[in-house]
């Protein structure tokens, strides 16, 4: 003969519940798996900019009396730097100078209040100015550095100057 006992019911149910709960302790431990991911965004802004660096002095050399006739040429060069594909425009003052313009720039003696006539160019030959007279110079960016010429030449003065160090501080605009 065969002998059942039965189980109370408390316990039967305790016995599902114990294993239920063993079930869901095992599937919280499968969702915590190593490693885990997750992504952030990397952003960089690049604004419009532009930079000038100064050149050489634009030196004439030493006049001889040629100066009263002849006009003596002269060069420099200063440097632009835009970020890439920013255009911009080039310009030059009339120098500091008191009673100089764009179209009559003057050198001013450093111990004589005498003056010497001056003029500066594009590469084109035309009169670099200030955006309202003259020629401008305009470019693009390529986010290295540039190099622009500036032509300039000391005018005949039709007599000679007093011997002295002529000089004027002119000063470059970049627009962008």
């Amino acid at each position: 003969m065969i002998k059942f006992r039965a189980l109370p019911a408390l316990s039967a149910c305790a016995a599902l519940a114990a294993t239920f709960a063993a079930g869901v302790a095992s599937f919280s431990a499968e969702a915590g798996t190593s490693p885990q991911y997750s992504t952030f965004l990397v952003s960089l802004t690049v604004e419009k900019d532009c930079t000038i660096t100064a050149g050489n002095t634009l030196d004439f050399g030493t006049a001889t009396s040629s100066l009263i006739t002849t006009a003596i040429p002269g060069t420099t060069t200063f440097s632009v730097t835009c970020t890439n594909t920013t255009s911009y425009i080039l310009a030059l003052d009339k120098g500091d100078t008191t009673g100089s313009t764009i179209t009559n720039r003057l050198l001013l003696g450093g111990t004589t209040a005498a003056t010497v006539p001056y003029q500066l160019y594009t590469d084109t030959g035309t009169v670099w100015g200030d955006g309202t007279n003259g020629s401008t110079v305009s470019g693009v960016g390529t986010g290295r550095a540039q190099t622009v010429t500036v032509n300039g030449k000391a005018l005949s003065t039709g007599s000679m100057p007093a011997p002295d160090t002529y000089t004027s501080t002119e000063t470059v605009t970049v627009t962008f």
